[in-house]
């Protein structure tokens, strides 16, 4: 299959913001908000529960009923209405496509029936979802866009696929590469305060989810918890059946399946992702599927890629995430 014409634009990180921190708080707070209505639709899961899609309706595009459809997979804690699937979703309608976010379980504003919510390999609820598009819309071709975590998740997605996936492209922003990894960086470094930031927020949606979670897990242990292993230890590991933390992280680390995508993908990672060591990168395995289009990149942080200057910033890696997309849907 002849691959259509895609040529990169290089990223210049934005004036007084090439650092790796300032990238990520830039990408964390200065993208703008605004401009988009959101129609939600849910889906009843097979087992009970529940999961809500965001639907964006961009101010001024109005692309036909007929156009590509790109699913949106956000990163931890996250939702389809964070910052950069703002920005995506906008780069996207400027293209006429179309998109829609996924919320993964408990992340969509309301608990979800049932405990399960979602870790860096929980592909179950993307096929559903994609299923689900593809009734709902079988005129549009389908691509996919994910961030950070929903990167892993997307790249695991389409390796375990192969030649059966339904989309026609996809594109992964700050994905981690090898789990294990991550976590040496976010315990062991200035990186704690993400690792902080993050913990926050994880514990007061667990002591919301207690009444589910009960006798399924320690809640003691959960609500201890300082660290994101610590959290995959106490949470994640006996709530999905994994023998222990390790096992979890190898078996759900996206390196381990970008041989078998069989989908033009774009790969965005800088090194000094703040969140991830910059040795996981597996540059033999990129450069040696030719379905994949891999840029790392120096400087970027994690979802930043800040260009412009401060005040009048723009947004590299949701540019070209839109453009390849759009490329492989001409």
């Amino acid at each position: 299959m002849t691959q259509p014409a895609f040529e990169l634009e290089p990223f210049r990180p934005a004036r007084g913001i090439a650092n790796c921190h300032m990238q990520t708080v830039a990408g964390h707070y200065g993208r703008v908000q605004e401009g988009i209505i959101f129609h939600r639709w849910r889906i009843d899961t097979p087992d009970g529960d529940f999961l809500d899609l965001d639907f964006p309706e961009v101010a001024g595009h109005l692309p036909p009923d007929d156009a590509p459809l790109v699913l949106l997979l956000h990163g931890l804690e996250g939702s389809a209405r964070s910052s950069y699937a703002y920005e995506t979703y906008r780069q996207l309608a400027r293209r006429g496509v179309r998109s829609v976010g996924i919320n993964f379980r408990s992340c969509s504003g309301q608990i979800n029936r049932k405990p399960y919510t979602y870790h860096a390999g929980a592909t179950g609820d993307v096929i559903l979802v994609l299923e689900q598009l593809q009734r709902w819309f079988p005129q549009s071709a389908l691509g996919a866009v994910g961030f950070s975590l929903g990167a892993n998740m997307l790249l695991k997605y389409l390796g375990e696929q192969g030649r059966d996936c339904p989309l026609i492209a996809a594109a992964a922003v700050s994905p981690p590469f090898a789990l294990d990894r991550s976590m040496e960086v976010v315990e062991n470094s200035i990186s704690r305060v993400y690792n902080r930031y993050f913990m926050r927020a994880l514990h007061q949606k667990m002591q919301a989810r207690a009444p589910l979670l009960d006798g399924l897990v320690n809640m003691e242990q959960v609500l201890a918890a300082t660290t994101f292993r610590e959290l995959d230890e106490a949470l994640t590991v006996p709530l999905y059946g994994f023998a222990d933390v390790w096992e979890y992280y190898r078996q759900n680390s996206s390196g381990r399946f970008l041989s078998t995508i069989r989908v033009p993908t774009l790969i965005i990672r800088a090194l000094d992702d703040p969140l991830f060591h910059p040795d996981d990168i597996p540059y033999d395995d990129l450069a040696a599927n030719p379905c994949l289009t891999a840029v790392i990149t120096p400087h970027g942080g994690h979802v930043g890629f800040a260009e412009g200057q401060p005040g009048q910033l723009s947004w590299w890696a949701e540019r070209q995430a839109a453009r390849f997309l759009a490329a492989h849907f001409a």
